[in-house]
């Protein structure tokens, strides 16, 4: 029986029986997944390689729920000795970082850190664990640069600091990871783990797209079809879909109409309405789509074959 899975997304997604669904901080979520109290979880990225520490036992299932989009940079400010300094290489090679007087860096990730700084040669360096508001630090004395998570950079310029060439970690957003023991060893947890990436995958997919409804006078549905495609925005998926309607005249039953399905992205939502329209359409209904299910996505097999399955 699957034990708990953590989500921090709507929760109405994921109607499912036998599961848990728990909202906890993020680098709880890592941690409860390495010790076996979780089975699933949806995090940050950059919380996962942080608390993670490049643990074997954290599976990613899918890599890119498109939210929460971030990067992990060291930032220096723009002033004084760094006023020309716009590269990590450059950084590296100011004479001013000794043993005894080291670069000092304000930062919440203590793992990454580190090891981000020794893969690119910096010797000289010291790291402050803080939480909160870092871009504070430098101009406070407490620190030469920090190591953050940005977003669009405003909260940084506002501190008179810069990003340097070369100084960002990773790029990151919400991912899906997994506990690889549980997915082997507890049973259902697998399937499981398969119907939620299913969703995830419909969901996104179905993200900014509307189904469009529409009657159209025609003789045929070769005819229909061919005033519908000779528009650019009424393709759909792979085609629209078209089906008689059936009303009744002068008491018998008669099909000179069609109802015409098709999907469109939301940027193309009116000119399809306008188009529509000019081709004999009437009666547009219009609909957001929460799920579009494809073929199995490619990202279930990657797992199965990272599981050796």
């Amino acid at each position: 029986m699957q034990k708990n899975v953590i989500f921090v997304v709507i929760p109405e997604l994921f109607v499912l029986s036998n599961a848990e669904v728990w909202f906890q901080r993020p680098k709880d979520i890592v941690r409860k997944l390495l010790s076996g109290d979780l089975d699933l979880g949806i995090v940050g990225l950059d919380t996962v390689s942080e608390y993670g520490q490049d643990n074997e036992d954290l599976i990613l299932v899918h890599d890119a729920l498109e939210y929460g989009d971030c990067r992990l940079s060291f930032a220096i400010p723009k002033y004084g000795i760094f006023e020309n300094i716009n590269s990590l290489k450059e950084l590296a090679q100011m004479p001013q970082w000794t043993y005894e007087k080291p670069l000092r860096v304000a930062t919440g990730f203590s793992y990454l850190g580190p090891k981000f700084m020794k893969e690119n040669g910096l010797k000289h360096v010291t790291f402050s664990t803080a939480d909160g508001a870092l871009e504070a630090a430098p101009a406070m004395g407490i620190a030469d640069a920090i190591l953050d998570l940005v977003s669009s950079g405003t909260t940084l310029r506002e501190n008179n600091l810069k990003e340097i060439e070369g100084g960002v970690l990773l790029e990151s957003q919400a991912v899906l990871v997994a506990s690889r023991k549980s997915l082997i060893e507890r049973k259902g947890t697998l399937d499981m783990t398969h119907e939620i990436l299913e969703r995830l995958e419909a969901h996104l997919r179905a993200i900014g797209q509307f189904t469009v409804t529409a009657n159209m006078r025609g003789n045929s549905v070769d005819e229909v079809a061919e005033r519908i495609l000779s528009q650019p925005s009424l393709s759909g998926l792979q085609g629209p879909t078209i089906s008689p309607v059936f009303r009744k005249s002068d008491g018998r039953v008669i099909s000179d109409y069609y109802a015409i399905v098709i999907c469109v992205p939301k940027k193309a939502l009116y000119k399809s309405v306008q188009q529509l329209r000019a081709i004999g359409g009437s009666g547009v209904l219009i609909s957001p789509l929460t799920y579009i299910f494809d073929e199995e996505t490619p990202r279930w097999r990657e797992l199965l074959s990272k599981l050796g399955l």
